[in-house]
């Protein structure tokens, strides 16, 4: 557009426009012009009516497009007219255009307060869908709310999480982007998209501001870049690009730039995929696009400067410099531009489908059906209310495509998704690759037909994240002061699991499960116990069964040996009574082996303890039995009367008896019994016996240490009698090993944890019992076995050893 400096004392000149033909705009024009002519030739529509036009350049200026619309209104200075004579004069029904948002709301605003009926073809920015603004607006072509939301689910599609963002700084770009963003924005309602930067940018723009946002699309991590922009916009940006090599960036258009075929030149940009208007054909438009006679050329400014740009030469006027003129023999048919380009027909169609929509409504005000004839009346007065009224209903269908408008204005909203890709001679085409239609349920929108041809001709979809996926096992932790995309992998806590990719927690596993070592699956815990399989156990079961068969082959030496002095000398009778309870006490530590059950809980301890008890009172009785003899032996003592055989049988099942009652009492008040034990270890599960009561478990022992305490006493006091009579030393080493073991076993028995308690349980048993039988019977069994010189009476009665 031509601008001077107003002086403010003369009459400024009129705006005008400047600059090359847009052809693409031009066809356009064409194509409105194709649409009256088939409609005055219908006999269908409007019959007898003839439309009459005019044609204003609004110079993708609001300036410009302010100006034209009051002269379209008032019928002022027509750029381009037919020279028919129309029906009515001076009365404008309806508008098509603008082909851009903003000059269409400044159009709108106008137009709107007359009531006159305005439908686009290309002006797409949602906001002109506010009825209480823009009452009398139509629009052929979707809302960019459908857009947004539609560019939205495709790169969610596409997995892009991290993306840039670039759009015209106009109503159609600002608009369009923030209907993107809001669709786009992390939440979980919406898309879960993060935008790395968002840039405006305009074509009047100064240098340096163009310049910037370039220089942040090259520096940007972004591997997606989504584009609302303008065609020329965007062909000024794409400039600036093309001047340094710029990292490969996979493009997302909006439907502005993405068919328009002037930017095709543009072949970093190969692999673009973007929404475009559904190409259709239009039967005849080309052979009238191709035919223009050298009259119509001449008669019209505007095809003169499409004529003369086209061919390179003037047309009536004196060549410039380097210029010809032009001579007749230019043939359009052979012209490769936007103009004669009829394969990708889409926005044409759009105008094409705003002029027969006008149609129809005009014809439901003039026009009726009487007997299966249309009739209408070329001399009604036509108010422009009562085509707005028409048009809120009109719905036909034209070459196949239907034609509607919603209580907004809006058509229904379906795209094409195309795709820039390589023909064989190297150049780029668009490629239809997909369909989008708003109208279907959610999830069933995208319906995708071919392969697509990403950045740098790659056939595997880019990538374009802030951070990679966090996989299962592990979970999202925003990094500081970034978007939410951009999050660092952090594994797990111990007892923890994700089994998805992308958590943002992690969630405990279920009491008796625990994480795999990926911690992206929960196992269930493996139990452990002490077990006659594995190795401790069975090392603890060896000993135990030797140690029974110990006591079984001394309590055979001693019984095949019954009538030697040295087994009749030391009390035959709790002799075969203590071997006896020993062979318990080793046997007794096997229930303590094995699966923790109900009965085996009850029976471990209530077996160790009676059995121990019995022991003790056995080697108790012996250590009496010692000192009364001696005492016997005194002139006058009649000591041995009182402490005879039964008074040493009464003795040691007194003592039995008390332990007995101990245990019938903790068995039936609060007994043992098995748990799985999951807080010792957090990974596996631990069976055990839980003592029930502690009370009773401690009572148990301290009576065993009692009975321990006193055998131990009075072996001491014993201890200076003859050697080779009594075997009160022997009892006393005996003892001192029993209470050391059994002193060791209280601390660590509270501190073992799991399985090995039982094994440090089983370990103070065996122990104490090999302390027993080796300290008292095995100095006798090897007197007995190879030193049977020394097995008489009368080496027993020496003072000497």
């Amino acid at each position: 557009m031509h601008t001077v400096k107003h002086n403010y004392t003369t009459l400024p000149e009129p705006l005008r426009c400047t600059g090359s033909m847009d052809s693409r705009e031009l066809r356009f024009s064409r194509a409105m012009v194709f649409a009256i002519n088939e409609i005055n030739n219908s006999s269908e529509l409007l019959p007898g009516i003839t439309l009459g036009y005019q044609i204003h350049d609004s110079c993708a200026s609001v300036p410009v497009a302010v100006q034209v619309t009051f002269q379209l209104i008032n019928g002022l200075h027509p750029l381009f007219d037919t020279g028919e004579k129309c029906s009515q004069s001076g009365i404008v029904t309806a508008v098509v255009g603008e082909s851009g948002s903003t000059p269409s709301i400044s159009m709108s605003r106008i137009v709107g307060s007359f009531g006159i009926p305005q439908v686009s073809h290309f002006a797409t920015c949602a906001c002109l869908s506010d009825k209480q603004q823009y009452p009398t607006f139509f629009r052929t072509i979707p809302s960019d709310q459908f857009q947004a939301d539609a560019l939205a689910k495709l790169v969610k599609h596409f997995g892009w999480t991290w993306i840039g963002a670039v759009r015209s700084d106009s109503d159609y770009g600002n608009n369009g982007m923030a209907s993107f963003l809001r669709a786009a924005r992390c939440n979980t309602r919406k898309e879960g998209i993060c935008v790395e930067y968002s840039e405006s940018f305009y074509r009047t723009h100064p240098h340096s501001r163009i310049q910037r946002v370039a220089d942040v699309i090259r520096r940007s991590t972004a591997m997606v870049v989504v584009a609302f922009a303008a065609p020329g916009d965007m062909k000024i940006l794409l400039e600036e690009l093309a001047r340094k090599s710029s990292p490969p960036r996979q493009w997302i258009g909006s439907e502005a730039w993405v068919t328009d075929p002037q930017i095709l030149r543009f072949t970093f940009c190969a692999g673009t995929i973007g929404f475009g208007i559904q190409r259709s054909v239009i039967p005849g438009l080309r052979d009238f696009l191709l035919d223009l006679s050298p009259a119509e050329v001449a008669g019209s400014s505007v095809l003169t400067g499409f004529w003369e740009d086209a061919f390179n030469c003037r047309l009536g006027k004196i060549p410039g410099t380097g210029e010809r003129v032009c001579d007749g023999t230019e043939d359009i048919q052979n012209l490769q531009n936007p103009y004669t380009d009829t394969s990708q027909l889409r926005i044409t169609n759009m105008v094409y489908k705003a002029v027969y929509a006008i149609a129809h409504a005009i014809h439901n005000v003039v026009c009726q059906e009487r007997n299966s004839t249309i009739q209408c009346d070329r001399f009604i007065k036509t108010e422009p209310v009562q085509v707005l009224g028409q048009l809120k209903r009109v719905n036909f269908t034209r070459n196949g495509y239907q034609v509607s408008f919603d209580a907004n204005g809006d058509p229904v909203a379906t795209y094409e998704l195309v795709n820039w890709q390589r023909n064989e001679n190297g150049d780029i085409d668009f490629v239809t690759v997909g369909h989008y239609d708003a109208s279907l349920p959610a999830g069933q929108e995208f319906h995708m037909s071919r392969n697509l041809t990403w950045a740098k001709g790659s056939t595997q979809v880019p990538v374009s994240v802030c951070s990679e996926s966090c996989p299962p096992g592990t979970r999202k932790v925003l990094q500081k002061g970034k978007p939410i995309c951009c999050y660092d992998c952090v594994p797990c806590a111990e007892g923890e699991f994700s089994n998805i990719t992308d958590s943002s927690d992690c969630f405990p596993c279920p009491g008796e499960f625990w994480p795999n070592a990926e911690r992206n699956l929960c196992l269930r815990k493996p139990v452990e116990f002490l077990s006659f399989h594995e190795v401790l156990g069975i090392i603890l079961a060896t000993f135990s069964v030797g140690g029974a068969c110990l006591a079984i082959v001394t309590a055979t030496v001693f019984f095949r040996h019954r009538a030697s002095a040295i087994v009749r000398a030391n009390n035959s009778e709790l002799s075969f009574l203590l071997l006896f309870s020993l062979t318990l006490c080793f046997l007794c530590s096997l229930t303590f082996i094995g699966q923790p059950s109900e009965w085996s809980c009850m029976l471990r301890h209530t077996a160790f303890g009676i059995t121990f008890v019995l022991c003790i009172s056995c080697v108790l009785g012996k250590t009496i039995v010692v000192l009364m003899a001696f005492r016997a032996t005194l002139p006058g003592s009649n000591v041995m009367k009182w402490f005879g055989p039964a008074q040493q049988r009464m003795t040691v099942v007194f003592f039995t008896f008390v332990q007995a009652l101990i245990c019938t009492l903790w068995l039936v008040l609060k007994p043992p019994f098995p748990i799985k034990n999951l807080t010792t270890y957090k990974e596996r599960i631990i069976l055990e016996c839980a003592l029930g009561s502690a009370i009773g478990f401690w009572a148990v022992l301290g009576y065993i240490g009692l009975l321990a305490v006193l055998c131990f006493v009075l072996a001491v006091l014993a201890r200076k009698l003859p050697d080779n009579f009594n075997e009160a030393k022997l009892i006393t080493f005996s003892m001192l090993i029993f209470c050391a073991v059994w002193i060791t076993f209280i601390p660590a028995y509270v501190s073992s944890p799991g399985k090995l308690t039982v094994a440090v349980e089983i370990f103070a048993i065996l122990a104490s019992s090999f302390g027993l039988i080796l300290c008292i019977f095995a100095p006798k069994c090897f007197i007995i076995l190879f030193r049977p010189e020394k097995n008489t009476k009368k080496h027993l009665m020496s003072k000497n050893s």
